[in-house]
């Protein structure tokens, strides 16, 4: 693929996560995560928002809305609809189609100052921050290695990180269709090629880290997620 293709891609995939961004910020601003709402009642609100918004109302993967206890558990699981506490902790991981381009971004919230659920929203930028930079030093990083460190240093830090997986390829849709599910499209055990390389169409591969963490004795985790290898 040429330099100018590549480029567009880029910013293709830029503008799709600055929407999603945007998004982010209009749910709290129209207050949508409160006391009261259950889970999937917030989670049609922010489709619909989506929909008035952007005119959009697909999404290349299962939309997440977790509050509480729920936001111990990993992506694949679907527990009980639960309703938003007084004092909760919440986070939405959204994965909508913009055009053709996927977005993938994911954020923490936190309903009052309980000062737990405040470090745990507050420790997850920091320590995906420190996994883009060791993704930038290293070249030849493979997902496995980059999963290890984030794992590692999660632990370091006091927090479980119980995730099977620490990002995923993101691109046009349906990006799976040409990556497969193979563990190599994942930064996860057992991926164990660079993650800088092309994909079979002769596409570079692009990446979302996302970020986990969990106070288990306290019941609750956080969630944070966006695009790892290109920024603006």
């Amino acid at each position: 693929m040429d330099a100018i293709a590549e480029l567009a891609r880029v910013s293709a995939l830029l503008d799709a996560e600055a929407k999603a961004e945007a998004l982010f910020d209009e749910v709290i601003t129209r207050g949508l995560i409160a006391p009261g709402q259950t889970e999937s009642a917030v989670s049609d609100a922010v489709r619909d928002l989506a929909e008035e918004m952007f005119g959009i109302r697909r999404f290349w993967h299962k939309r997440i809305v977790r509050a509480g206890v729920n936001t111990l558990e990993p992506y694949s699981a679907n527990p009980p609809d639960r309703v938003v506490g007084e004092d909760d902790i919440c986070f939405l991981d959204f994965g909508p189609i913009f055009g053709e381009w996927e977005a993938d971004f994911g954020r923490t919230y936190v309903l009052g100052d309980d000062p737990a659920k405040l470090a745990v929203r507050d420790a997850l930028e920091p320590l995906w921050r420190q996994g883009r930079d060791l993704f930038d030093a290293d070249p030849d990083i493979t997902g496995e290695q980059l999963y290890a460190w984030i794992v590692d240093r999660a632990t370091a830090l006091g927090w479980e990180f119980s995730a099977p997986i620490a990002g995923h390829l993101v691109g046009e849709f349906p990006h799976k269709q040409i990556s497969g599910t193979a563990v190599t499209s994942y930064i996860a055990p057992g991926s164990d090629t660079p993650m800088r390389r092309v994909d079979p169409a002769g596409r570079a591969c692009h990446w979302i880290l996302e970020i986990h963490l969990i106070d288990r004795d306290r019941g609750f985790g956080g969630f944070f997620e966006q695009l790892l290898d290109v920024r603006t």
